[in-house]
């Protein structure tokens, strides 16, 4: 998770930060951060559409000129051939819906979250497709009771 929060440092959001880590196999296969796409002037430069237009977070994601972290990682993955089928998400927020049908599509196994977001509809489909979701703070909870 502490790649995911450095990784979380080179985002150009100026609401949230949000760092993603595709792992496998203890491989990290693919990383992404929150922000606009390549060669699109970043909302620093800009503004934030959903600012100015009042947006709560957690709807009406099409109203952002940027790609979600969990996005960005699957978009690597793919534009370097690598298979995320099977890995874990490491991310320093739960997915939105959105980024959760990707991943479900995708073949991601699991997902382990930092905090959480707020988007009901995401965690009913992962849990329906059987992605395992983890909130860091329940593992080492179970690591330190195992100990």
């Amino acid at each position: 998770m502490e790649i995911a929060r450095l990784v979380a440092r080179r985002s150009t959001c100026l609401r949230r930060q949000v760092g993603a880590v595709m792992v496998k196999g203890k491989n990290i296969l693919a990383t992404g951060y929150n922000g606009t796409p390549s060669g699109i002037s970043h909302c620093e430069q800009t503004g934030c559409l959903r600012q100015k237009l009042n947006v709560p977070s957690g709807e009406r994601h099409e109203l952002c000129r940027g790609l979600h972290a969990e996005q960005n990682a699957i978009i690597q993955a793919a534009k370097h051939g690598v298979n995320i089928a099977g890995s874990t998400l490491y991310c320093t927020n739960s997915p939105c819906i959105i980024c959760s049908k990707m991943l479900i599509n995708a073949g991601v196994e699991r997902i382990v979250y930092l905090e959480g977001y707020p988007d009901l509809l995401s965690v009913e489909m992962l849990e329906e497709s059987g992605v395992d979701v983890l909130d860091l703070a329940d593992v080492l909870k179970m690591t330190e009771r195992d100990s």
